[in-house]
């Protein structure tokens, strides 16, 4: 049960710790073996220290990237979002262009339904009778009248004058 701690625990630490005394031969195995195995102990603690580092920084690195991903994608958005609006604002323009001009049709043909009522008003009113134009009741019938020959009236005033004399 010992063996199975050991070798579990202290197996290639202690391994590579052996090796390096009957490599070296030091002038005490003791102490070299106690300081190598604080030195391992050390170099773990360090490795273990550098690959946590090295996993936040890799973490760090994966969190940026996904940064510079939603940055450019939020770029990317804003940009289409950008032209939609310069779209809309375009066809909002021309919708305007196109109700203005609709809006001149429509007043130019009012003018001209104007101008043909007008002109029909006038033509009825020169046709019809002071008393039709009129709202009073019984007025007289002016728009209508006979012209006297008025020669026949001059030669019978001439020949008044004549016998007068």
């Amino acid at each position: 049960m010992e063996s199975r701690y050991l070798r579990k625990f202290l197996g290639q630490c202690l391994s590579q710790a052996l090796a390096d005394v009957a490599k070296f031969k030091p002038v005490d195995p003791i102490e070299y073996l106690a300081f190598w195995i604080y030195k391992y102990k050390k170099n773990l603690a360090t490795q273990q220290l550098r690959r946590m580092e090295l996993a936040q920084l890799q973490q760090e690195q994966e969190a940026a990237r996904m940064e510079q991903e939603m940055l450019k994608q939020l770029k990317e958005e804003e940009l289409f979002f950008q032209q939609q609006q310069l779209e809309l604002e375009m066809q909002e323009k021309e919708r305007k262009k196109l109700e203005e001009l609709e809006e001149q049709e429509l007043a130019a043909e009012l003018d001209v339904i104007k101008r043909f009522s007008l002109e029909e008003q006038e033509k009825d009113a020169i046709s019809k009778t002071l008393a039709e134009i009129s709202d009073r009741y019984g007025a007289p019938n002016l728009s209508r009248v006979d012209e006297v020959d008025e020669s026949n009236v001059l030669e019978g005033a001439l020949d008044f004058e004549r016998e007068d004399i």
